[in-house]
């Protein structure tokens, strides 16, 4: 698979950005339905990969990248959230609004046009919702982090990250003024305080929130 397509990038994207924040490899099942595709589809396209030595498996195994898979998915992925950073600093959007011009341009856009808007950006090493902008080589910085769910009351620790699957949630922390940078206390897994007073989130928020450890 000397040039990958849009749906091969989605595919090693997805891969990659499963163990970001977490340390288990993917499924076959858990990508199909991250990706909204048929089991069969998956099966088709990890053959494809993995022939094309992106990707290690074994059947009915988890999905792991290889180093060149690795490779190919941080540059997916490095333009998917430099453009998010750009549709939010220059062109006006909101943070929740941005996941899905991304998804479309992150295809079409030229190696050229990502540096030259890293450059403009001032090369940022996060995108509006934390997530961290590999470098040009692949190289990522990160933070020590905490789901909100797992951390204990009495624990106070700046946003680093909020996943984008749910736009309504980043609507409404936005309305609330929480977002990366945030210093919040944890009251309960539910309820949280900031400098405005106390914010008491919907459940799913818990596990949509990383803090500092």
């Amino acid at each position: 698979m000397k040039h990958t397509t849009p749906a091969a990038e989605d595919y090693l994207k997805t891969i990659y950005a499963h163990t970001e924040w977490q340390n288990e490899p993917i499924s076959p099942s858990a990508l199909a339905v991250r990706l909204g595709v048929a089991p069969s589809s998956v099966t088709e396209m990890v053959k494809k990969l993995a022939a094309a030595g992106l990707i290690t498996h074994v059947p009915y195994g988890p999905l792991t990248l290889t180093d060149a898979g690795r490779l190919r998915a941080t540059s997916v992925v490095r333009r998917h959230r430099l453009i998010e950073t750009w549709l939010v600093r220059d062109m006006g959007y909101a943070w929740h609004e941005v996941h899905d011009e991304a998804e479309v341009l992150e295809h079409s856009v030229s190696d050229r046009l990502v540096d030259a808007i890293d450059e403009r950006l001032g090369f940022p090493v996060g995108d509006p919702h934390g997530d961290p902008i590999p470098d040009a080589d692949g190289r990522v910085r990160r933070v020590d982090a905490i789901l909100l769910s797992e951390a204990a009351p009495g624990h106070s620790g700046t946003v680093v990250r909020v996943s984008d699957r749910d736009p309504e949630l980043l609507r409404l922390l936005a309305a609330e003024a929480i977002g990366p940078g945030t210093l919040l206390e944890v009251v309960e897994p539910d309820v949280v305080r900031g400098v405005s007073g106390d914010t008491k989130l919907p459940p799913h928020a818990a596990e949509a929130i990383w803090l500092t450890v």
